[in-house]
This record gives structure tokens, sequence and C-alpha cells, in this order.
């Protein structure tokens, strides 16, 4: 995008901010319900899914008077009994944000939306350590109506939840903020901390999986988001050999293996799934699932190229491989990552050679002693209570404070 197109981008998108907040202006007409909560993930894109998800459930727990709305572009998604789907329109979500107590996202909310003094907004954010650059450390990257719009929702957050010393030092560069960050934890990983046995055994009797067979879990990052200025959101097909996978999975930690497919929230949203020539038998596509973490906390070895759910998967010391083999290119597009990835305790290829590699030389000795260095040098907090701790924040919030 030109820098003249651009300029003439961003007063456009300015005046259609001015207008979004007139709107929620002229809203304030409806008073604010106390005990209302709206809830979003990923645009409206996700279903129950991520952060809000285990949010949700622990409020739904409480067994409080809550009234619980999630907006959602899809209205076939399920939501538990308590929590009410609406359909994410301009004036549906307008009048729902405008009249509840608490906004939960863990994304940005559009450009222009206004909160009022007694509302209270928790953003989750749906990664906490990531790979992918983020806000300032894009650098030149970063366009600038990305930055305006990072600014503005930042602005309006009460709360950013961290898991780590690590995202609490960051996030006022990643996200520019700085406001209140409150160490909490991941409320999604909560599941991988304290439900994993109950997800191993119904994950597998969801898809029809022998109970004694062994997970592996491919799920390749979002790619996209706001490059160059302008909105994209794509998949590749994926180069990974998954015959020559299974067989060294096989040949390393023995069993029967099935390969579970996992696209990123806002891709499943326009795919049915990903895209493949090379399938092999005992494959399944688990994309359309509301909810990752929930299936992550049924694998047994995860993959995946630049997601930070493999940061999630390693408070379980679950085996993470990572198979990165357009590193170089993925950097000049998105910019430098967060981290130096071979410096991590999880092993990193850029080659179907090299990954079979890394399987079959897998020590878990060696694997689990650098996670646990990893996690105590960052100051990772993932006690399986991060949602608790939310919950209990709102519930001061809503019932207390009036």
């Amino acid at each position: 995008m030109s820098g003249r197109s651009e300029k003439s981008y961003i007063r456009k998108r300015k005046r259609k901010a001015a207008a979004l907040s007139m709107v929620y202006h002229l809203l304030r007409i409806f008073p604010v319900r106390r005990n209302k909560i709206v809830f979003t993930a990923f645009e409206g894109d996700g279903g129950y899914c991520c952060n809000p998800r285990y949010i949700a459930e622990a409020l739904l727990k409480r067994q409080e008077a809550y009234e619980m709305v999630w907006l959602v572009n899809n209205m076939s998604r399920q939501f538990p009994d308590g929590i009410r789907k609406v359909r994410n329109t301009f004036w549906r979500r307008v009048y729902h944000l405008a009249t509840a107590k608490v906004w939960v996202d863990n994304s940005r909310k559009a450009y222009g939306t206004a909160k009022r003094k007694n509302q209270m907004y928790i953003q989750t954010w749906h990664a906490a350590l990531e790979f992918k650059a983020v806000g300032k450390f894009r650098g030149d990257r970063f366009p600038k109506i990305a930055y305006l719009v990072s600014e503005y929702d930042s602005k309006l957050a009460d709360y950013v939840l961290s898991n780590s010393e690590w995202c609490t030092r960051l996030y006022p560069e990643m996200l520019l903020y700085d406001g209140e960050i409150w160490k909490t934890g991941s409320p999604r990983c909560d599941v991988l901390v304290s439900g994993r046995e109950q997800k191993y055994k119904e994950i597998r009797e969801r898809y029809h999986i022998p109970g004694d067979a062994k997970i592996v879990m491919f799920a390749p990052t979002f790619r996209g988001g706001s490059q160059r200025g302008k909105r994209q959101v794509y998949v590749e097909e994926p180069t990974l050999d998954f015959a020559s996978l299974t067989e060294a999975l096989r040949k390393r930690f023995g069993g029967e293996w099935y390969v579970m497919l996992r696209l990123h929230p806002q891709l499943a949203a326009q795919l049915e799934g990903i895209p493949l020539r090379n399938r092999v038998e005992h494959m399944v596509d688990v994309s359309q699932a509301d909810d990752m973490n929930e299936v992550l906390a049924a694998a047994d070895v995860f993959i995946t190229d630049y997601s930070s759910s493999a940061f999630d998967a390693i408070n379980m010391y679950l085996p993470v491989f990572l198979y990165a083999d357009d590193l170089k290119e993925y950097v000049e597009e998105r910019g430098e990552l967060m981290w130096d990835m071979h410096k991590l305790p999880f092993p990193v290829a850029e080659s179907n050679e090299r990954l079979q590699g890394d399987i079959l030389g897998f020590s878990e000795e060696a694997y689990r002693k650098g996670i646990g260095d990893f996690l105590e040098e960052h100051g990772v907090l993932e006690d399986g209570h991060a949602s608790e701790r939310v919950a209990e924040r709102i519930w001061e919030a809503v019932m207390m404070q009036g």
C-alpha cells in the first residue's frame, strides 16, 4: 500500500470509528445491566473456545445469577446452558456491549468501540508466550492502522492477563498497553494442567479412536492478519510428510498413531479443513472443534511451526516438535520472531528428514529438564486455577460494586 493510499485508508477508518463511537454513545439511553457479561473470541469466528471459554466455565460453576452472552458469527456453534449465543451483527454487538457490566475478549474490539466508566473490560489475548512478532516488535512491518487499532483497544482494557514474567515485561510494547497486567496464568491452560486425564479419554471416544491409540496433533499457525495494511487470512498446503512422521513416532514411542489436524479458528471459519494431498490412514481433522486445548489435552505429541500453542503444550511436558520449513520466508514477511527458535527447549526442523531424526533421537529426560528450566527462568504460572482467579474478580465487579 502506497503512502498516499495508506493515509486515505486511515482517514476512512477514523471516520468509521468516530461514527461507531457515536452509536455507542447514543445507546447509553439503555442502562448497564449489573450481572451481564459479554464474551467474544477471535472477532466472533471462534465458538466456545480459548481463554473466554474457561472463564465462562468457572463462572457457570459458581451458579451466580449472571446473564452471559456470547457474540458468535456462526450460529450453529454449541454452547452450554447458561450462555446465550447471539449473532455477531453490528446492532446486536453494539447493544450488548453497551449494556454489559463486563466484557471478556481474546482479540481486539472494533476501532471506535466506546466503553462506559462503570464497565470492565478483561483482555485475555489469544497467546501468551509466543513466537510471532507482535506490536512494536514488528518494527516497520507493523502497519499504521494496526498500531492505531491496537492502541485504541488497549486504552479500553482494564486488565490484560499474563501467564509469566516474560509476558508481563513485554506486553506494554507487544500490545501497546500501559494499564494493569494481571498474572493469573492462561485460563485455556487449566484443562491441560488439571483436566488431561478426563480429556484423554473423552476425545478418543468423541472421534472414535481406540483407547490405547496415540495421537499426534498438527496445528500450523495462522498466517496473515494486518499485513502491510491489508487484512488477509490464508492457509497453505503443509509439506509435512505424514507417512514418515507416523512411522518415526511408531519407532520411537511405539503404539498405533492417529494424526489430528487443526486449523486456526479464523481459518476454520472459512475452510472446512486443511487442504491435503498427502493423506495417510488414521487422520482426523479437528479444525471445526470449538476449542483447541481440550483436544491438545488428549495428545501424546504436538507439532507446529510458529503457534503459541507449543508453549501451552509444554505445561503438560508434552513432546513438542517444531516443523518450520519456511522459516526464512516467514521472518521476511512477518518480522523477527520473539525467540531464537534454536535456543528453545524443543527441537526445530526445517525438513522432513530432520524432523524424523529429532523424533527418533528424542530424550525424555533431557526434554523434561529443558522444559522445567525454561518455565522457571521465565516465571511461568500455570497451576490450573487461572479461570478461578478471573471469575473471582468478575464476581467482585458484578456482585459487590454494583
